[in-house]
């Protein structure tokens, strides 16, 4: 899906993403969310989307906890992303999603409820960029296209620091809104994968 920009990515990016995950094996990274910003239209698209199961960051605490396991189905096709982020009070948040080589970009992501993003592969930098083609909505087997400009735009990156650590970024503008969620955290290989 990059082509030769994959060589352009830093080696510990290439492999975090070449890593297999045997059939009932599960990778872990732990770390820790350093920024969290949300305008108020990025508030109340996050209460919305918890009907979808909440994708987006409920509250802006940063300072706190961060975890990402990863699965995978039987025949390799799909990783199964459970992302946990504390909260300063009450139960941390955990966001379910589900991404698939499928569709017409070659890579999406299922959130819930028939709701789903179409993504680019990018290479900017040696970091690798997950940026939103379009939203849509699966309903009854037909596949409904919802463009950026209703949600906005999303961009989720991975920078590697170097020393086994990395920074996941997500980022959510609208083309009149602006920028509605911006999300930083930094997360550490496992022991066995640090190099």
């Amino acid at each position: 899906m990059l082509g030769r920009r994959w060589l352009f990515l830093a080696p510990a990016v290439r492999r975090r993403f070449l890593r297999k995950i045997a059939l009932g094996g599960c990778v872990t990274y732990v770390g820790e969310v350093v920024e969290c910003r949300m305008s108020i239209a990025g508030r109340l698209l996050a209460q919305v989307a918890r009907l979808i199961g909440a994708p987006l960051p409920l509250g802006s605490d940063t300072g706190v906890s961060a975890s990402v396991s990863i699965t995978t189905d039987k025949d390799g096709r799909s990783q199964y992303w459970t992302r946990q982020y504390g909260r300063r009070h009450g139960f941390p948040q955990v966001i379910h999603s589900a991404k698939r080589f499928a569709g017409p970009t070659g890579l999406e992501e299922y959130l819930g409820l028939g709701v789903g993003i179409a993504l680019r592969l990018e290479e900017r930098g040696g970091a690798l960029w997950f940026v939103s083609d379009h939203y849509f909505l699966r309903l009854a087997g037909v596949r409904l296209p919802i463009r950026n400009g209703l949600i906005g735009q999303l961009l989720v990156g991975h920078t590697d620091l170097g020393s086994g650590r990395f920074a996941f970024s997500l980022d959510l503008v609208h083309p009149w809104l602006g920028e509605l969620v911006h999300q930083l955290a930094v997360f550490a290989d496992p022991p066995e994968h640090a190099a």
